[in-house]
């Protein structure tokens, strides 16, 4: 199987994800969004990242590829069998997916008023999940589950950004922060990111046109520079799903 991918697109490392708990075998294959090759063109109909070749075929939007990989790889499935908290579970994961977006609109607010404003949205869906997470040490008890993977998207970014800004976004969330350590201890879901992923992640998100850049280079005394971008927050926003 080959994943085609634009490095730092959160829909693909949720994908990734999933391989690596898997344990699939996998390569990978990036393309720049903002200059698509003809191929890729031709592969995805609509022209975003991920797809999925494989030797039946070539498939596409990051759910469906998701759960494609989880019934046809081997090891333990990430879904759980009955269909109530399978679909449960489905939810949650469409709760997250759906404020990936959300977040990279947080990550590139140009001022402390707009971050403020994203991060509003970004915080009702954590809330909810807040709300949720009654298991330890993962969302369904000791087995990592697809809900798991979708998530770790989310809490791996807001790690980085707190890393490198000061800025927690899950400060009000506990249970999520404990979450979020947890599952940056599990090392598949921290090979999500691939190698290069921290300098692309900061040259498009922690710039000198983003608050939380600015805020990066007050406190490190270095910053992203948004020529190393490799595309534009459009551009990601349309080819990224």
């Amino acid at each position: 199987m080959k994943i085609v991918s634009f490095k730092i697109c959160p829909f693909v490392q949720r994908v990734i994800a999933v391989l690596e708990l898997k344990q699939a075998a996998y390569e990978v294959e990036y393309v720049s969004l903002a200059d698509k090759p003809d191929w890729f063109l031709k592969a995805s109909p609509h022209g975003q990242v991920p797809i999925l070749l494989t030797e039946q075929g070539t498939l596409f939007e990051s759910g469906p590829i998701a759960e494609f990989v989880d019934e046809t790889c081997g090891g333990p499935r990430l879904h759980p069998t009955d269909p109530f908290l399978r679909a449960r579970h489905r939810a949650w994961i469409e709760l997250a997916t759906t404020h990936y977006l959300v977040q990279c609109r947080t990550q590139r607010s140009p001022d402390a008023d707009q971050l403020d404003a994203n991060r509003k949205s970004l915080s009702g869906a954590f809330s909810k999940i807040e709300a949720a997470l009654e298991a330890e040490p993962y969302f369904q008890g000791s087995a990592l589950s697809m809900v798991d993977a979708a998530w770790f998207v989310l809490l791996h970014r807001a790690h980085i950004i707190e890393q490198f800004s000061g800025v927690d976004v899950l400060g009000d969330f506990p249970k999520v922060k404990q979450w979020q350590q947890r599952l940056l201890e599990v090392e598949a879901l921290r090979a999500s990111a691939p190698a290069g992923f921290i300098e692309e992640f900061v040259n498009f998100y922690l710039h000198h046109g983003t608050y939380l850049g600015r805020l990066m280079e007050e406190g490190r005394g270095h910053c992203g520079s948004i020529d190393a971008a490799m595309c534009d927050a459009a551009t990601m926003s349309a080819s990224c799903r």
